[in-house]
């Protein structure tokens, strides 16, 4: 049988993954719940996804649904496990520029990483596009910098 995924999202009590999923041939639009088991509020998240992903009853249901996605679902029941709110876990996964990156500890770096590899994966330019320009050359606003002191007494001709 043939599913493609319309919709994913989660479900808090009991924590599960929410599935709108149509049947290819009938075209009937269903639900499914999928129960998330040995899950815990100090648990991997990549790897409960992964097993998700790979249980043989739901795996033709999430043939459709990405790693990624699954993963950010299993973040979201471990911040609400953790007594986070939804705002604050959604709010997570946003890129924010002003942001410290060092700040952040090795699971987080890397998810911010994760995200910042898919921002230009999907901006990437390629050879085989119609607007790819080989040699873009573009001229950018030089802004008005304010002038050191350092600046001024260190002229020596280098």
């Amino acid at each position: 049988m043939s599913f493609e995924a319309k919709r994913c999202g989660v479900q808090f009590s009991p924590p599960s993954v929410v599935l709108i999923y149509e049947h290819k041939e009938t075209k009937a639009v269903r639900k499914r719940v999928i129960p998330v088991r040995n899950f815990f509020k100090y648990s991997d998240y990549s790897t409960a996804a992964e097993r998700l992903k790979n249980n043989p009853r739901h795996r033709d249901y999430l043939e459709g649904v990405s790693q990624s996605q699954l993963e950010k679902l299993h973040i979201i029941l471990r911040d609400h496990m953790q007594g986070f709110s939804l705002e604050h876990s959604l709010a997570s996964f946003r890129l924010d520029p002003d942001e410290d990156l060092n700040k952040l500890d090795d699971e987080e770096l890397a998810r911010k990483k994760g995200q910042m590899d898919e921002v230009f994966e999907k901006n990437r330019k390629r050879k085989d596009d119609p607007d790819f320009v080989y040699d873009l050359e573009m001229d950018f606003n030089k802004s008005t910098q304010e002038k050191c002191s350092w600046d001024d007494e260190s002229d020596d001709g280098f």
